[in-house]
């Protein structure tokens, strides 16, 4: 990893080392639109040729019906059962509490408004399934999705070598009561999802993370159906100081790392000695990992920012904008105030990201790519939308009449200003 050191950069050095712009950029751009324009013109068929070319299968069926899934979920081992009964729970618990039922207000006599949740009716959630099966995701998007009440919840996951789903998100699938798993991938799921085929629903608004052709699918389709976030390749920030564990945060930027490639592992200290153990420690722990080649290629292409105190490293840190943000410090209370820019934040030398990933409860659907500036992570509001409600008896319209006459006429519009006055003539 290479070192740099953060009083000696401008603020320019700074931008671009926080950039996560990818030289084949335009290259994925432009092949993400042929393959949406592929689909949308040519619907299951396009579908089918992709699988072909891109998984190695030739599909019969583009989807998994409920009971096979249920003989797929038996094959389950009872120790990976059990542990993804705990995670549901957990993340069931922590969602649930997020759904809740607003006061009505009254903003002057006799004028009250208010605001009830309402579920999108029909989402997309996109199961990633290339160089890691990710059923925490199929239950990070899931289990809010149910709670928000989502009438219908369509699942899009790369098929596997045999054109089936693996027995994990088979008991994922089970667990949620979802009916159906279609076996599709990357942007062409994307675009399934967005304009909908002979097969496959279009839905109202898409979730889940993927790779980069993923990420870009998601931004192309924003003008026909609406995205979570562009969530694209995994990150980790690790702000840490002499009182952190050096093979603690080798462990936690390794666990980032070994996602993909691109994926982005950045450690910002304030200790030079403990940086140095660090690199000794990620030495030692890669050459265990059976996705070493990865995450070596990950580590590599990540850095160490040397900063002259924790605070310091927090004006980096919300610079950066990381999806995850790991505070390897006894002192990380002081620094949650501080955080204004992370998609989640992990606090002290005993809480790795990999609880957040998994079984904690808290979501880890996240943005990346600095969009933590601006988007929160997949929770149960995601998956809602709230209406707003208002309701005037005869003393709240006498109150705001003159109120709203004088403001639309102010403005030009003369036909709202009779929409009140009408009424305000009849009641008299």
């Amino acid at each position: 990893m290479k070192i740099y050191n953060f009083k000696d950069l401008t603020k320019q050095q700074v931008k671009e080392l926080c950039s996560r712009s990818i030289a084949d950029d335009d290259l994925v751009k432009s092949r993400t639109e042929e393959i949406i324009t592929n689909v949308k013109s040519n619907g299951d068929n396009a579908l089918l040729s992709y699988a072909q070319q891109f998984d190695n299968i030739r599909l019969s069926s583009l989807f998994i019906g409920k009971e096979e899934l249920a003989e797929l979920a038996k094959q389950i081992p009872a120790e990976v059962k059990t542990a993804i009964d705990t995670a549901y729970q957990n993340i069931y618990t922590f969602h649930a509490s997020q759904l809740k039922t607003e006061s009505s207000v009254e903003t002057m006599p006799g004028v009250v408004c208010w605001r009830e949740n309402r579920a999108i009716d029909r989402v997309g959630l996109y199961i990633p399934g290339g160089t890691a099966v990710l059923p925490s995701t199929f239950l990070m998007l899931g289990i809010p999705a149910k709670i928000a009440g989502c009438k219908e919840i369509v699942v899009c996951s790369p098929p596997q070598s045999d054109g089936k789903v693996n027995c994990y998100i088979a008991y994922v699938a089970t667990l949620l009561s979802i009916e159906k798993v279609y076996l599709v991938g990357g942007a062409q799921a994307v675009a399934a999802m967005a304009y909908g085929t002979e097969t496959i629903p279009q839905v109202y608004k898409i979730f889940g993370p993927g790779n980069r052709y993923v990420t870009e699918a998601k931004k192309q389709v924003q003008n026909s159906v609406a995205i979570d976030m562009p969530a694209g390749p995994s990150e980790v920030l690790v702000l840490a100081d002499e009182t952190a564990i050096p093979s603690y945060v080798a462990a936690d930027l390794l666990a980032q790392a070994e996602h993909g490639t691109d994926s982005q592992s950045i450690l910002v200290i304030t200790s030079n000695k403990t940086a140095t153990e660090v690199i000794t420690e990620l030495e030692k722990q890669l050459v265990d990992l059976p996705r070493k080649d990865i995450a070596k290629t990950a580590i590599d292409n990540s850095y160490i920012m040397l900063v002259e105190n924790l605070k310091q490293g927090m004006e980096f840190s919300n610079t950066y904008a990381p999806e995850h943000l790991i505070l390897a410090t006894e002192g990380y209370e002081e620094l949650i105030p501080l955080v204004t820019n992370a998609g989640s934040v992990f606090l002290g030398n005993l809480t790795p990201e990999s609880v957040g990933d998994y079984a904690s409860g808290t979501n880890h659907t996240l943005p990346t790519s600095a969009f933590a500036k601006a988007y929160s992570g997949v929770s149960v509001d995601t998956f809602i939308k709230k209406i707003t409600f208002q309701h005037l008896d005869n003393k709240g319209l006498s109150n705001i009449g003159k109120t709203v006459e004088t403001l639309a006429e102010a403005e030009g519009l003369q036909a709202h200003k009779n929409a009140v006055s009408i009424r305000l003539r009849n009641k008299e």
